[in-house]
């Protein structure tokens, strides 16, 4: 039983969080942490007692009079935000929680929780999600690839051996006529996977974007979208010649109009779609329109398909240090902004 004791007080004494525990008054027993951060802020024990007491007799307005009864009749616990002045010129920001032990002797502790601890658990976290978040997306990628390749481009390319297959086993029998119009029809089969195969390709990484540039690229990513889609997309390009845009920003400039035109031809039960591409304010922006049927933006937060694309999308953004924000009403349509900041070409001259 000492033994556990002695366990239990040097789980205490090295808590990551500063701990304090009184009965009444008077102040029982303080960890290291607790000692060493009252050293350091030079804080009157009393005042972390009159922080909580005074907030218990906000909400309790009954017991006014009374500091044990109240503490007594306290049911939850409290928590509570805190600053605290330092020996170094930044302040300490602490979530202070009062926690009842025991009732009938009114013990009860007050452990400050460092909130930049907090702060980088929580963003630690977030990494963490996003990091699943992208890898199922890309999983997703990968397995939409496999079955392009499986469901069209395999079996083209296997339709196509078998024609060769038969032409090779009917050439000294087929007329010259039947001969030529099963080559024909060969040659329409593999076309039609060539293609296919330069429509993935575009996809994975497009051409015109490290050849001619983002402009160029986008135009020829609306055309291919509305030859498959028959939905009117306007691209208005206001975007200034002076301005040279880095590689990685405009990938993603390129990746943000991909992944929001796409979601608005899958989900938006729109016919217009219109791209502004823009230089204001020593920034480009690109703006992606549509007039569709909107959605909760809300409930957006809960991962499927498309948020997971909104996700990918405002993480490769913010990046670069650009900005990312979505509009949306039900039944108003979707606005999807970017902005990065930008050098112009006689900035850079200069």
């Amino acid at each position: 039983m000492l033994e556990v004791s002695n366990w239990i007080m040097e789980n205490f004494s090295h808590a990551s969080d500063a701990m304090l525990i009184f009965q009444d008054d008077q102040l029982l027993i303080m960890n290291d942490l607790a000692e060493n951060l009252i050293e350091r802020s030079d804080i009157d024990i009393n005042y972390l007692k009159q922080i909580v007491f005074s907030h218990i007799k906000r909400d309790n307005t009954e017991s006014d009079e009374c500091f044990d009864c109240v503490i007594k009749n306290q049911l939850t616990d409290i928590t509570i935000p805190i600053t605290l002045n330092s020996d170094t010129d930044t302040p300490l920001s602490f979530s202070l929680v009062y926690r009842r032990l025991s009732t009938s002797e009114n013990v009860y502790s007050i452990i400050l929780k460092s909130m930049d601890a907090q702060q980088r658990m929580d963003q630690l976290s977030i990494q963490k999600s996003l990091v699943q978040y992208v890898n199922r997306a890309h999983e997703d990628e990968r397995k939409q690839i496999s079955e392009d390749l499986h469901d069209s481009i395999a079996q083209g390319i296997f339709t196509a051996i078998m024609g060769i297959s038969r032409l090779i086993s009917e050439q000294s029998t087929a007329s010259k006529a039947d001969f030529a119009k099963q080559g024909d029809l060969l040659q329409v089969q593999l076309r039609e996977v060539l293609n296919e195969v330069k429509g993935m390709a575009l996809d994975l990484r497009p051409s015109a974007l490290d050849d001619l540039g983002l402009v160029p690229a986008l135009k020829t990513l609306i055309q291919r979208l509305q030859e498959n889609t028959g939905i009117q997309i306007t691209f208005i390009n206001r975007l200034s010649p002076e301005v040279t845009i880095p590689n990685d920003v405009a990938i993603v400039v390129y990746r943000i109009a991909q992944e929001a035109m796409s979601n608005a031809i899958k989900h938006a039960d729109t016919d217009e779609i219109t791209l502004l591409l823009l230089t204001h304010n020593k920034r480009i922006s690109l703006e992606v329109i549509d007039s569709g049927k909107g959605f909760d933006i809300e409930k957006m937060g809960q991962p499927n398909g498309r948020s997971l694309g909104l996700l990918n999308m405002n993480e490769r953004v913010k990046a670069l240090n650009g900005v990312f924000t979505l509009d949306s009403k039900i039944g108003e349509g979707t606005t999807v902004k970017v902005e990065f900041p930008i050098i112009s070409a006689h900035l850079e001259a200069g």
